[in-house]
C-alpha cells in the first residue's frame, strides 16, 4: 500500500509536538532544557518554513523527526540522567549514562537527508564522490555541535549548568567520542539505507 506522505508528515509533526509537549512538563531546569533542546527546535522550524519549497522524502523526514525527539528527552532529563540508560548503567555495571553517546551515534542518520539534499541540488551523482562529501559534512556538523557546546559550557563554566549541559561525566575525551560516534553512525547509515533511501527518491521522482 502506498503512503499519503503528507499525512506521514502530518503524523510525525504530531508526535514531536507531543513529546515538545512532554518535555516541558517539570524537567529538570528550564534553562538546561532550552539549551538543550533550542537546536533542535532551531532545525524543525528551518524545515517546516521550507515545506513547500522543499519536499523531504518520508525517510528523511521520519530521521527529521526522530533526532530532535532524541534531544528533548535529553533537555527534559538531562543526557547524564535519562533514566532507561541509568538502569542500563547499573544492571551492565558501566561507569556512565550512555544516553549521550547514543544519541550521538544515532545523529548518524543525518547523513541520508545530507546524502538527499545533495542529489536533488548539487550535480553529484551516486558514487564514491557522494558518499565522501557525505561523510566530510555530516562530520564538520557533530563538530560544529561539540564546538557550541565548548562556548556554552565556557560561558557558564564552574556551574551545575555547565557541568549537565557539557555531560562529559568526566570523560576527557568524550568530545572526540561523539565525533567519531557520529561518523561511524553516518557510514552505517549511508551503507544499509541508501538504497532503501533511493527507492524513496525514485517514489518521489514518480509523484
Amino acid at each position: 500500500m502506498k503512503w499519503n506522505s503528507s499525512v506521514v508528515n502530518l503524523f510525525l509533526l504530531l508526535i514531536v509536538i507531543a513529546v515538545i509537549i512532554w518535555s516541558l512538563i517539570k524537567p529538570a531546569g528550564y534553562l538546561i532544557w532550552t539549551l538543550e533542546s533550542t537546536p533542535a527546535l532551531i532545525v524543525l522550524i528551518i524545515f517546516i518554513a521550507t515545506y513547500n519549497k522543499f519536499r523531504f522524502t518520508t525517510l528523511s523526514y521520519i530521521i527529521i523527526a526522530f533526532l530532535p525527539i532524541l534531544m528533548f528527552i535529553g533537555g527534559h532529563y538531562t543526557y547524564g540522567e535519562v533514566p532507561l540508560f541509568n538502569w542500563i548503567k547499573d544492571h551492565f555495571h558501566l561507569h556512565r549514562n550512555n544516553y549521550d553517546r547514543f544519541g550521538h551515534f544515532l545523529k548518524g542518520l543525518l547523513a541520508i537527508v545530507i546524502r538527499e539534499i545533495l542529489i536533488r541540488k548539487t550535480p553529484l551523482t551516486r558514487g564514491s564522490w557522494l558518499v565522501g562529501i557525505t561523510l566530510s559534512i555530516s562530520l564538520s556538523i557533530a563538530a560544529l555541535y561539540e564546538i557550541g557546546e565548548f562556548v556554552v559550557a565556557k560561558l557558564v563554566k564552574g556551574t551545575k549548568l555547565g557541568k549537565d549541559f557539557l555531560g562529559t561525566q568526566g570523560d576527557f575525551w568524550d568530545s572526540q567520542w561523539d565525533m567519531s560516534l557520529a561518523l561511524i553512525g553516518s557510514i552505517l547509515a549511508l551503507l544499509f539505507l541508501s538504497r532503501l533511501h533511493d527507492r524513496f527518491l525514485n517514489q518521489l521522482n514518480n509523484n
